[in-house]
């Protein structure tokens, strides 16, 4: 069902504007935080490689390090990249701006709580998606290493609470045992 509000969520913002849609992607696509996401630069939108780079944050009003203090790069799904594509054309440094000034953390949030409204679902911050983000992966199988590096948690401990939603992951590992003892030498 997640997956589903999620969709719901996204065709809201959608609806709402390109900047709310963008956030919404930005949030349960790629997993920003909040402050990585009023950051985000246009120099660090990689479309032809399809892929984020996030180096900074934005703590009220002064840019810094992201909180793991490690630049990160994201691949972007199909419909992110589309979603900056189109939103290109405006002008200024960074990806989220209105009438030439950058969004702040109160702006951002209202933002994604009005697109909840919209869709009719129960009150959603930025974290909301970013928990979106990790649960989605780890449901779809994604290696907790992978799920760590995407989300830039510093500590696996962190990661490991999205975990328990990944029987799939658990069964294909166990289903390695079943393959035998791989030869190193390669022969069959």
């Amino acid at each position: 069902h997640d997956f589903v509000a999620f969709e719901q969520l996204v065709a809201a913002a959608q609806a709402v504007d390109a900047t709310t849609h963008l956030i919404v992607l930005l949030g349960g696509e790629a997993g920003l935080r909040c402050g990585e996401m009023m950051a985000l630069e246009w120099s660090d939108v990689d479309l032809q490689r399809s892929q984020l780079q996030v180096c900074r944050s934005e703590w009220r009003g002064q840019a810094t390090a992201t909180k793991g203090d490690r630049t990160r790069y994201i691949p972007m799904t199909g419909r992110l990249a589309a979603a900056l594509r189109q939103h290109r054309q405006l002008r200024g440094p960074r990806v989220l701006t209105e009438q030439g000034r950058s969004l702040t953390q109160k702006m951002v949030q209202g933002r994604v709580r009005r697109a909840a409204q919209h869709a009719g679902l129960p009150h959603q911050g930025v974290h909301t998606l970013r928990h979106t983000f990790c649960s989605h992966l780890s449901m779809r199988g994604a290696p907790v290493a992978a799920i760590q590096a995407l989300a830039g948690h510093a500590d696996l401990s962190t990661t490991q609470r999205y975990m328990h939603l990944s029987p799939a992951a658990l069964e294909g590992a166990i289903g390695l045992l079943e393959r035998g003892i791989p030869d190193p030498a390669g022969e069959r």
